[in-house]
């Protein structure tokens, strides 16, 4: 890390070291979704320094997206996402790296469209690609941080391939859970603080509060259950 990188950094290395920044600068983070919670995920990851953000959207930006995806502009109405969303996070921090994917991830080729990656960050607005990226990160053993959103309610947990249960079958706010699935992510990869494992977190955005429920891991679950049918 140069003098530069640890003058923008400082005030994030005080809280957990130039270690801890070194951490984030080697990170790659696979970020699914560049929407509503896409939008405030990505932005927080490519400002905290996480050294490469890897974004995948099939989608393309409508006028209806811009009251909460504040990635896209007017200009980019009818553009990729990615593209979109890319240009932007490059402007906010030019010293990391961003790859884009403009595909729907499926079970045929979710294998080979994500690359490596460290973390995978669940920003999706769709049930279906939620499970098959849950099945993914199962089978690879790479940890999962969940987010939902609904009207005025968010959801978040970080899931832990073999010790905490996988993608629960839930119902569905996005700066909010958004900030907090990035802070899932940095204390991950840092090693700092206590994760949401096997804890769900709900946001109320009526009454303005959070709570928390506890999640077990079942052992007939067909992902990540140790009797269930495996991957």
């Amino acid at each position: 890390m140069d003098k530069m990188e640890r003058e923008k950094y400082s005030r994030q290395i005080l809280l957990f070291g130039e270690e801890g920044q070194e951490k984030l600068k080697a990170a790659k983070v696979f970020v699914a979704g560049a929407g509503g919670l896409g939008s405030p995920v990505s932005t927080y990851l490519a400002i905290a320094g996480i050294g490469k953000i890897i974004l995948a959207d099939f989608d393309t930006v409508d006028s209806t997206n811009l009251n909460r995806q504040f990635l896209h502009y007017e200009k980019d109405v009818g553009r990729a996402k990615v593209e979109s969303a890319k240009e932007k996070l490059l402007l906010m921090n030019p010293l990391i790296e961003v790859e884009i994917i403009k595909e729907m991830l499926t079970e045929s080729n979710i294998d080979y469209l994500v690359p490596e990656c460290d973390i995978i960050i669940d920003a999706l607005d769709n049930m279906e690609t939620r499970h098959i990226l849950n099945r993914f990160s199962i089978k690879r053993s790479i940890p999962l941080i969940h987010g939902a959103v609904t009207g005025y309610d968010g959801q978040v947990t970080t899931i832990i391939p073999g010790k905490t249960p996988c993608f629960p079958i839930l119902g569905a706010t996005p700066g909010i859970i958004g900030s907090i699935q990035v802070s899932e992510a940095v204390k991950f990869l840092t090693g700092k603080g206590k994760l949401l494992e096997g804890r769900l977190l709900f946001w109320n955005g009526l009454s303005g509060s959070f709570s928390e429920i506890s999640l077990a891991k079942l052992n007939n679950c067909p992902v990540c259950g140790s009797n269930g049918e495996k991957v």
